[in-house]
């Protein structure tokens, strides 16, 4: 079975059936994903890309049965193929365990096709918040997936930000986004203080309960910066 088959085959969906694989053919075929020749006709490509697809969807702990159902209903194979594709989603997704051994495959067969495999992990994340809540054990899924693909932890940040917003991010407190550079966060960081400062609010006149609320948030802004200076590995906001 082609790759390209296989995505044809999880966008038609029968009777409106929107089960996980839909949705995500979904996506890959507006990614343009799989499109060039040289996957099409790779098996164990779109094997090891299903199995990984399948273990991303049960890495919340949540049952699949349903969506395991749903499978033969709006999947369109060749009659021949159906069995092997329907066996491995439902063997993959009813245990999360060795998943890394999967990731591996796709990032070495993608190692010299950076774009693909962008698009790839954006599906798996896709595939994690298409219920709106991104379980910690997803998140932790995705995060390992990402260094089995080679990518650093800011590269991870960024694309996790296009799919989630985490209030907490220390990146979401100094309102940028991971892949900003240090000169930037430097940047932003001056101009929070700066507003924020309790000495410029009592200059200014400011009432008590204001300055005691710029207080807490200079707080989170600095433990914020620091942080990032860590990750990053330059001076923090006290250094």
């Amino acid at each position: 079975m082609s790759d390209e088959t296989f995505i044809e085959t999880v966008t038609r969906s029968r009777r409106g059936a929107n089960g996980i694989l839909a949705r995500a053919g979904r996506r890959l075929r507006a990614l343009g994903i799989l499109s060039r020749r040289r996957w099409k006709q790779s098996t164990g490509f779109t094997s090891a890309f299903v199995v990984l697809m399948a273990k991303m969807a049960a890495a919340d702990g949540v049952a699949v049965t349903s969506e395991a159902a749903m499978f033969e209903q709006f999947v369109d194979v060749p009659a021949g193929e159906l069995p092997r594709i329907k066996s491995l989603y439902e063997q993959a997704a009813a245990d999360v365990t060795g998943y890394e051994i999967y990731a591996d495959r796709v990032g070495e067969m993608l190692r010299r096709d950076p774009d693909t495999k962008r698009r790839i992990f954006e599906c798996l994340m896709y595939i994690a918040c298409a219920d709106g809540v991104l379980h910690p054990s997803e998140d932790h899924f995705l995060k390992t997936v990402a260094c089995r693909f080679g990518y650093s932890d800011t590269e991870f940040r960024t694309i996790r930000a296009q799919f989630v917003h985490d209030p907490d991010s220390p990146y979401a407190i100094l309102d940028l986004m991971p892949d900003a550079s240090e000169t930037e966060i430097r940047l932003r960081y001056r101009r929070l203080v700066q507003e924020n400062h309790p000495d410029r609010l009592i200059a200014e006149g400011a009432p008590p309960g204001v300055i005691k609320a710029a207080s807490a948030k200079l707080a989170h802004i600095n433990a914020a910066f620091d942080d990032i200076a860590r990750e990053r590995g330059f001076r923090g906001a006290r250094s």
